[in-house]
């Protein structure tokens, strides 16, 4: 009953369609204590031979009737009460949705994707259902039990009454023990679905890794492995459902044999007639219905209430990163970084020391420097995807801690060196931020990125389907369109991570001299970059080691000190020329 008290904020603010679906439904159960009450006099009409023939079609017309509303009845009702739930299950799913889009990574680290996919599918469900059919459940038993309990104490027997639902009690202590052991079983099953989820998603993404490698057999082992314990925590749900309706046909059995045993004393002695006793058999007949909701309901709830402390678990989290509240000027400004230390969270060793950088409009900066030595991480800050000191990085003169998320995301595009492409059509990945860009747009930012004529080739141009993941493409293809995708939204700075890692020198050569000619428009570039080549145009080139800058300059400066970047320029021109003798 706890999940009901934690949706209790949805049910008062719905309490219009639960109100109108209870209402029925207390309407409904009263119509349904006429039918038996009628049988009972029919029987001691007949008996008595006060009725015959064509005589009971009245009797027999007002029970069709009732049968009618009734059945009129139950499709209302399950409109308003589905109605409702439905609604609850999709707003679910976009708070969800909502959190997990405002997430960092540090989050992502800790929460596995397929655990996340379980939990907003399979966790939404349950609660949705008990919303659903808990609450019909719930009302439905309560109202037809306590009816029918009071007709049969006030207008048959009250003593028949306490003697028939002897059963009852035992039943209820049995039901709330299993419905404890319910909870935990089907949390676990729960969290047993998540990790299976995991396994399925892993393998379906890596599954080009695992051929070539030929792991088949060793996946194949490992995912049955996830396969058998889930269908044990799975079973050992079954088992305890499978205890319910035994307890209570057992009950209603029990119940029936001392209504018959009880009432026949009854009938012998005068006390009632047949009929009555007739009318108490369907009415209990009547209370199966509530004894078996009762059971059913307290199923719904356990499985929702388990769901429900996973999926608040997750949104009752607070946000790592937090909003601001200042707007940003709408035209271009300068970036201030002046990093004296940054740590990820729960480690002892700063990622980035004594960091000073000065990008102004139309600038291009360029990021180099030995693996792991902190040019992500530089870049992971400026997109604010850790906190920092809130005197560390500005524009405008404002701190990023202060400006408002969305508004700062939306003055900068970034492509990743691991590109991403949406299962759509070419140009609806290119326009993905920008979805009523015109065709003329979408090519103009295909000719910037290089990747126009080879879209011509494919089967049906802008328009052909990349697959999942882009599946169908070249790693240099994936990121030209990625990079297309950044140039479409003109954006005041665009960062490109190692954006150019899969394309060859030439191609790296025309993106960059159109690069250059968009961003004359007083476009800033951040661009990082194992290929040195990549640099040479920068206005300024810092050079990256173990946290702290240890060379500054453009590239004419660089390749006169002797440091790492000189030494790696000339390493890879080298390289370069024995690749093409």
């Amino acid at each position: 009953m706890k999940l009901f008290n934690q949706l209790r904020w949805f049910f008062v603010r719905e309490w219009k369609r639960y109100l109108g679906a209870i209402s029925l439904l207390i309407i409904i159960a009263i119509l349904q204590l006429l039918p038996p009450k009628i049988v009972g006099i029919l029987i001691d009409l007949i008996i008595k031979k006060n009725l015959h023939g064509l005589q009971t079609l009245p009797y027999i017309s007002i029970i069709l009737l009732v049968a009618i509303i009734v059945y009129i009845l139950r499709c209302l009702w399950r409109i308003l009460l589905f109605g409702a739930s439905y609604q609850l299950a999709t707003e679910l799913r976009v708070k969800l949705y909502s959190y997990l889009s405002q997430q960092s990574q540090i989050f992502f680290l800790k929460n596995r994707t397929g655990d996340l996919i379980a939990r907003a599918t399979n966790d939404v469900d349950r609660i949705v259902f008990a919303a659903g059919e808990g609450v019909l459940t719930f009302v439905d038993s309560l109202v037809m039990g306590c009816s029918v309990l009071i007709v049969m104490s006030v207008q048959i027997s009250f003593l028949l009454t306490i003697i028939a639902l002897i059963p009852m009690p035992i039943m209820a202590i049995l039901i709330k023990k299993y419905g404890k052991e319910l909870h935990q079983n089907f949390r676990h099953a729960q969290i047993a679905f998540s990790l299976l989820n995991n396994q399925t998603q892993e393998m379906l993404t890596s599954i080009r890794m695992i051929r070539a490698f030929g792991l088949e057999k060793n996946q194949s082992s490992r995912f049955n492995i996830i396969v058998t314990d889930t269908g044990k925590k799975n079973m050992e749900v079954a088992k305890i459902d499978a205890r319910f309706d035994p307890v209570i046909y057992l009950s209603v059995a029990f119940s029936n044999l001392l209504a018959i045993i009880g009432g026949g004393w009854l009938v012998w002695n005068n006390q009632i007639t047949i009929g009555q006793l007739t009318s108490f058999i369907m009415y209990l007949g009547l209370m199966i219905w509530p004894m078996l909701a009762l059971a059913w309901m307290f199923n719904i709830v356990e499985r929702g209430s388990a769901a429900w402390d996973r999926i608040h678990s997750i949104i009752n989290k607070e946000l790592y990163i937090k909003d601001g509240n200042k707007t940003i000027p709408p035209y271009p400004g300068t970036l201030s970084i002046k990093i004296k230390k940054f740590y990820y969270p729960d480690n002892q060793i700063p990622s980035l020391k004594n960091i000073n950088i000065l990008l102004k409009p139309g600038n291009t900066l360029g990021i180099c420097g030995p693996t792991g030595s902190g040019k992500s991480t530089l870049l992971k800050l400026i997109q604010r995807q850790f906190n920092f000191n809130k005197k560390e990085i500005f524009y405008h003169s404002s701190s990023l801690l202060e400006l408002k998320i969305d508004d700062w995301r939306s003055r900068i595009a970034v492509v990743n060196q691991t590109s991403f492409l949406f299962s759509e059509s070419i140009a609806n990945n290119i326009a993905l931020g920008k979805t009523n860009a015109s065709q003329k747009e979408i090519e103009t930012a295909a000719k910037l990125a290089d990747i126009h004529k080879d879209i011509l080739y494919l089967p049906e141009k802008y328009e052909t389907q990349v697959g999942e993941r882009g599946v169908m493409l070249s790693g240099g293809q994936k990121q030209r369109i990625c990079i297309a995708r950044a140039l479409l939204l003109n954006t005041e700075i665009l960062i490109l991570d190692n954006a150019l890692s899969a394309v060859d020198s030439q191609t790296e050569n025309n993106i960059l001299k159109n690069i250059n000619k968009w961003k004359k428009k007083g476009h800033s570039l951040i661009i990082t970059a194992h290929r040195l080549s990549a640099l040479i145009d920068a206005d300024e080139i810092i050079v990256i080691k173990d946290g702290s800058i240890i060379q500054r300059g453009n590239h004419l400066k660089l390749i006169q000190e002797e440091n790492w970047y000189k030494s790696m320029f000339h390493y890879q021109k080298l390289a370069v020329e024995l690749e093409d003798n």
